[in-house]
């Protein structure tokens, strides 16, 4: 290959690349809101697909069973929320709020369209929930319709969080068992800021070592995300 033809070729591959990166920056700064228009779809798509990393979820789901009934997975594309309609599952617990944005649009799109209940709660994979959407999050527990599946976004952190609590407190498991639920064979790692999560339970199984106190009374009346994450910061682990 001569120099000139090599160099060509560089050039040309360095302008792809800057325009890949440019399309992606241009997708994360744009506000996808409607899926009404052909092209709001298509960008809807494209940001499901590159900002939201679908394309790589669609090589890998996280799932895994919970209980009998329930099941952990990361976010589904339409074509696996058919895929667990024909399965039978009747409800998908989103852990990623309802804000207008692709992937929750496509979501609620493709359960409509396949007869499956959606229910939304907003948590964080590096913040304690609030006390209010824990108890809004058992309520869903106890009466979403199952087979049910519970997803966040990768199925690591907010999933695994929701799934030991619902070990805890709808199966009274120990809560060495369902803190298994944070591991890192589901790319969940408590060596940073999502260690959080792993330092709540553990605050639980003292309180309750000490007292007795069931996960539902402790959140009622004792759980404190702030003061919690304050300790946690200073370097109790």
């Amino acid at each position: 290959m001569r120099p000139c033809d090599a160099g060509k070729q560089i050039l040309a591959a360095r302008d792809l690349s800057d325009r890949i990166k440019g399309m992606g920056q241009w997708l994360r700064s744009t506000r996808v809101s409607d899926l009404s228009t052909a092209s709001g779809r298509r960008l809807a798509w494209w940001h499901f697909q590159l900002v939201d990393h679908a394309c790589l979820r669609a090589l890998w789901s996280n799932w895994d069973q919970v209980a009998p009934g329930v099941y952990r997975s990361n976010h589904p594309g339409a074509r696996r929320i058919a895929q667990l309609a024909a399965m039978g599952i009747k409800t998908l617990v989103s852990l990623r709020g309802t804000l207008p944005t692709s992937y929750n649009l496509l979501e609620a799109e493709a359960c409509a369209s396949h007869g499956v209940t959606l229910v939304s709660h907003r948590l964080s994979s590096g913040l304690l929930p609030p006390r209010a959407e824990l108890l809004a999050l058992y309520q869903t527990f106890l009466s979403a319709q199952k087979p049910m599946v519970i997803h966040c976004k990768s199925g690591a952190d907010r999933s695994g969080l929701a799934a030991a609590l619902y070990q805890i407190m709808i199966c009274d498991a120990p809560v060495a068992v369902a803190a298994q639920q944070l591991h890192w064979r589901y790319l969940h790692f408590k060596g940073g800021p999502r260690g959080v999560l792993d330092y709540m339970l553990a605050a639980y199984a003292q309180a309750q070592a000490e007292t007795g106190v069931s996960m539902l009374d402790w959140i009622t009346t004792t759980y404190d995300p702030v003061a919690l994450t304050r300790v946690f910061k200073a370097g109790a682990r």
